[in-house]
């Protein structure tokens, strides 16, 4: 007869992770980890950023979820919940734009599930907030194995992921278009001969984003359409010392470009993101599209242009 190790929990949970902040979140940040947290909630998620700012307090995690890029937030506590860390959910949920609130604790007390239950009946299509119970387990001496526990989701989820895949293919054919257009009315419209003569047209996909060459290895400037927002930015692929050097003129920087931009140093991965946003900027609103048109060109000159002179100073 086979002979079975019994299953138990670890309940010092800060005999594994010390500190939330730093010991954590820092281990969830980690793409198989993350996973672990997406197959429990049924997401498809990835880490973007760590420690983000929310004025004085912090977001765990910043993550978007693949495919629909909605932006996801992480909070987590190893305590069981309170009236302070709910309404702390809410205030950093509104400070990121969130579509998708994840609530990680140690324990979660009924009045709490019944809040978030309540805020999941109220809020639009798409938008929700995952509370989770975060736990530990060993058979005999073997290494830890972590279970995260929903507790609570939103209503009709599984109903809503399948929507949004359906729409997904939709979205996938209008930037196909959007693409397209794009490079008709940059490379064949004349409307900024600058540009149509520093890039040439490419191969036309669905993908969200496109990349522009800035003319020195490790560096690109990419522009990113979700179905509401345009970003333009600059990657630094493996390079802190450059990232620091171009935050510390990020004044100057934002003057001379005139764009406003979130600089996210990423230190679980090896580049840096320093990106603007212009919102709104709706996919499905073709009319508005040559002035998304006009603000990708521009900004792409722009950042080539200004971010180029501090990157030579740099060197």
């Amino acid at each position: 007869m086979a002979v079975l190790g019994r299953l138990e929990e670890i309940t010092d949970i800060r005999a594994i992770w010390q500190d939330v902040a730093k010991d954590f979140t820092e281990w969830l940040a980690k793409e198989e980890n993350i996973n672990l947290l997406a197959e429990s909630t049924g997401l498809e998620m990835s880490a973007e950023e760590t420690q983000s700012p929310v004025g004085k307090f912090h977001v765990d995690i910043l993550a978007s979820e693949s495919g629909t890029n909605r932006r996801i937030i992480i909070i987590s506590n190893f305590s069981q919940t309170d009236d302070s860390g709910l309404g702390k959910l809410i205030t950093l949920a509104a400070g990121k734009n969130a579509d998708v609130i994840i609530w990680i604790v140690r324990h979660a007390q009924e009045e709490h599930k019944a809040a978030v239950e309540w805020l999941n009946s109220r809020t639009r299509r798409n938008t929700g907030i995952f509370l989770c119970e975060v736990k530990l387990f060993r058979i005999g001496d073997s290494e830890p194995a972590v279970k995260f526990e929903v507790i609570s989701r939103p209503n009709n989820w599984a109903k809503e992921v399948r929507k949004i895949s359906e729409d997904a293919s939709n979205v996938e054919k209008l930037r196909f278009d959007y693409w397209n257009a794009f490079q008709d009315y940059a490379f064949d419209g004349g409307s900024n001969p600058k540009f149509s003569s520093s890039y040439k047209r490419w191969q036309t996909s669905s993908n969200y984003g496109v990349v522009f060459g800035t003319g020195r290895p490790g560096c690109s400037i990419i522009i990113a359409k979700t179905r509401d927002e345009l970003e333009a930015g600059l990657n630094i692929a493996d390079d802190k010392e450059l990232f620091s050097y171009l935050f510390a003129h990020k004044g100057d920087i934002e003057s001379e470009t005139g764009l406003k931009f979130d600089w996210l140093e990423l230190p679980d991965k090896k580049g840096n993101r320093i990106r603007a946003k212009k919102s709104p900027a709706r996919l499905a609103d073709k009319s508005s599209w040559p002035e998304q048109f006009d603000w990708i060109m521009s900004s792409v000159l722009n950042i080539r242009e200004v971010f180029g002179k501090y990157i030579r100073e740099a060197e």
